[in-house]
């Protein structure tokens, strides 16, 4: 069975950096895509980064530039590396590694 856990989120101000932590257990991640979504209030679910079993990386528009996914095949974890974050980015964030995570709140202060 797989499971996902999501960790690292919380509370920052904007221009401030998170990371974020899916750590996956059941499914051994190097083999599978995985991507980072995140659900704002009143919006749908979005995407926002991917990598894939080659390890090739795409991201949303909006986030390019400051955001980074990465995974530790070591660890059987993806991490999103979320810099110069902006009020418009908060949001709670989904891993999906083979099933969705619990989600976790990221909040972007002024």
């Amino acid at each position: 069975q797989v499971q996902v856990v999501e960790s690292g989120g919380g509370l920052v101000q904007a221009g401030g950096s998170l990371r974020l932590s899916c750590a996956a257990s059941g499914i051994t991640i190097n083999n599978y895509a995985t991507a980072w979504h995140r659900q704002a209030p009143g919006k749908q679910r979005e995407l926002v980064a991917h990598i894939s079993s080659l390890g090739r990386t795409m991201y949303a528009d909006s986030v390019k530039g400051r955001f980074s996914i990465s995974r530790d095949n070591a660890e059987n974890t993806v991490y999103l590396q979320m810099n110069s974050l902006k009020l418009e980015d908060t949001a709670v964030y989904y891993c999906y590694a083979g099933a969705w995570g619990q989600g976790i709140q990221v909040t972007v202060s002024s």
